[in-house]
């Protein structure tokens, strides 16, 4: 039987009072809400508040709201379509050859 890696976090990062980022997460949570009633693979969602550590607050001040998983990231405006499209490229495609999978 095939092991099954552990899904990777979906991660927003972002700030209180941000209305982007307000946004992105009401995208994110409808996104999530969609796939698990459809059956597919829901990843952990973390949020990050980048007021709270120096050097994410540095890396994305200009960007928030940021979304990344597994490498992949969204910045600034973030959609539905985006964040479907960014979960099904992780998590839905099959594995590229020479991966372990």
């Amino acid at each position: 039987m095939p092991s099954v890696s552990p899904l990777p976090h979906l991660v927003l990062y972002a700030r209180p009072g941000c209305h982007l980022c307000d946004e992105a997460r009401e995208a994110i949570e409808a996104v999530l809400a969609d796939r698990e009633a459809r059956g597919l693979p829901v990843p952990p969602l973390s949020e990050r508040n980048i007021d709270e550590d120096a050097e994410l607050h540095r890396r994305f001040l200009e960007r928030i709201p940021v979304v990344e998983l597994d490498g992949r990231r969204i910045e600034l405006i973030v959609t539905v379509g985006q964040v479907r499209r960014l979960l099904t490229d992780v998590l839905d495609s099959p594995p590229a050859e020479g991966t372990p999978g």
